[in-house]
């Protein structure tokens, strides 16, 4: 019994390693495949030339996927050392997301809504929220950085909170006829974290149990708060403010 268990750690260690690796490349992929037309690949499409805040906006967003990326590439490696050394970049970049992503957010809002777009002010409930809920997550991430277990399922839901507005780009139908839509999509990768706990362990690890209710539960309130007539004078008092 000993020694079954002795050779299932290592074998289950590689298991989660690949694993992992293999969720920050699928996101970065989500990322690439839903911004390729308007960013990355924009010389090959029509479209307005972007702005310097978008630029930022867009650099600041793919450096932290990229770094999500290495970060796990550097576990799967076992270079743990290198892994936290390059942790005090992601301490800095995390802040540095939120405020770019809240400033780009609140800045398209007000551009839409000054054209004679009124839903953009309810639409703005939804990259705000993302940035809240990718700053909860991200920092309680930081704070558990000491304990791997839950440290990396944490950073997992931080990114994964990010990819609906990469979702809801996607050349699908699906994705184009809503949030919801969009956002059952992108809950796709909190679900596939969820079954390989069920799968690997037999049981589901706390931080995805309330990490994975905060990103799904956002979801459908912010929608609700979104249509309350006390987020329409919150966000009209936000866009014409700045």
């Amino acid at each position: 019994m000993q020694l079954t268990t002795t050779v299932a750690q290592p074998v289950r260690r590689t298991a989660d390693r690949l694993f992992y690796m293999g969720m920050a490349i699928a996101s970065l992929v989500a990322v690439f495949i839903g911004f390729a037309p308007t960013y990355y690949l924009k010389g090959y499409f029509q479209g307005t030339p972007l702005t310097p805040l978008v630029h930022l906006h867009g650099l600041v967003f793919t450096g932290w996927m990229l770094l999500f990326v290495t970060q796990t590439a550097l576990v799967a490696g076992h270079r743990t050392d290198l892994h936290r050394r390059l942790g005090c970049l992601g301490a800095v970049w995390a802040p540095l997301l939120v405020l770019v992503g809240t400033t780009t957010a609140v800045v398209s809002a007000r551009r839409n809504f000054a054209a004679g777009h009124v839903e953009a002010l309810t639409f703005l409930a939804v990259p705000l929220g993302d940035m809240l809920v990718f700053a909860v997550l991200a920092a309680a991430g930081l704070c558990y950085r000491r304990r791997a277990e839950t440290h990396k399922r944490l950073m997992l839901l931080a990114t994964v909170a990010l990819l609906d507005a990469a979702v809801a780009r996607w050349p699908l139908a699906i994705v184009h006829t809503g949030p919801a839509a969009f956002f059952l999509v992108a809950d796709l990768f909190v679900v596939a974290g969820v079954v390989y706990d069920l799968l690997a362990r037999r049981r589901i690890h706390p931080a995805y149990i309330w990490g994975g209710l905060i990103v799904l539960l956002s979801q459908p309130l912010r929608l609700a708060v979104a249509r309350t007539d006390a987020w329409l004078a919150f966000a009209r008092a936000l866009v014409t403010s700045i």
